[in-house]
């Protein structure tokens, strides 16, 4: 019992983003066995977990603050292995949701004037909108540098454990809700009267390098609003760092709409599933 006692320590040092990435990859393997995707994936997927798994174990054991900081980092970088992930998972679209979310749009565009204000200064709001959308992978690797700036490295923990929770939550709904895109279902309708290279990029990127399993709930806005509320979460005496990511997210959200790479629900769902991981991030013990 003696000689188990340091290799437990260690396991029950992980943090709680670790164990919130663990428990989406198993659960994919899981899924994936009852969807029947293919054993290859099925085992990549177990590696992944256990990856994740054993290389906490390992930093925990020889801890130092260079390899803390790598810990950090590469948290953060399971995201995208994650949303890879889920495009392994694709089935016949929800075609009449589809038709129900489009009409929900163009209330919103048109009746309630969303294209109007958007369109109001020209081609300046929609430009940004498309920039956001397009670099909106870039604002928790910002987030994590702003925590480091203001001292509180220890705070990235409940960063990542609020972007995490609140990401891979909404990432593990896209299986169930097969849904496409309305730049994708419905290519000529309602598109922006304003567009550049922002949009040309970003549809490049969306045509060739998305997963094809749904667009529901948004990982965009998921991402987005993750990394707001995970800084609120972190550093909420520092209002001038966690404002302008909320910002930020809801910007994106409008970008998604009036972009048309995302449904209004996709967007307020993700907003709902991310509020939920805040409030349960709360809970949560973060460790060295």
């Amino acid at each position: 019992m003696a000689d188990s006692a340091p290799q437990t320590q260690a396991i029950l040092r992980l943090r709680s983003g670790e164990r919130v990435a663990v428990v989406f990859f198993v659960y994919l393997a899981g899924l994936g066995i009852y969807r029947q995707i293919g054993a290859m994936q099925i085992v990549a997927l177990l590696a992944m977990a256990s990856a994740i798994f054993a290389g906490a174990v390992w930093e925990s054991s020889r801890s130092t603050a260079l390899t803390r900081v790598v810990r950090d980092w590469l948290s953060m970088g399971v995201i995208l292995a994650g949303y890879w992930s889920v495009g392994w998972f694709v089935g016949p679209p929800l075609v009449q949701r589809q038709e129900e979310w489009l009409g929900g749009d163009r209330v919103v565009l048109g009746e309630w004037g969303l294209r109007a204000a958007v369109e109001s200064l020209g081609p300046v709001i929609p430009s940004v909108l498309e920039i956001l959308y397009l670099l909106l992978y870039a604002v928790p690797p910002i987030c994590i540098c702003a925590i480091y700036w203001v001292g509180g490295r220890q705070r990235v923990h409940t960063f990542l454990y609020t972007l995490l929770l609140g990401t891979f939550s909404a990432y593990a709904l896209l299986p169930l809700v097969p849904v496409h895109g309305p730049h994708v279902v419905y290519p000529l309708l309602d598109l922006p009267n304003q567009s550049g290279l922002g949009r040309a990029l970003n549809v490049w990127i969306l045509d060739h390098m998305d997963i094809p399993t749904s667009v529901f709930p948004s990982g965009h806005v998921a991402v987005a609003f993750a990394s707001a509320f995970g800084m609120l979460r972190a550093v909420r005496r520092h209002i001038v760092l966690w404002a302008p990511v909320f910002a930020v997210a809801a910007l994106v959200y409008v970008a998604t709409i009036y972009c048309r790479y995302h449904y209004c629900v996709d967007g307020m769902a993700s907003i709902a599933v991310v509020t939920a991981a805040w409030f349960v991030s709360g809970h949560g013990e973060e460790i060295s």
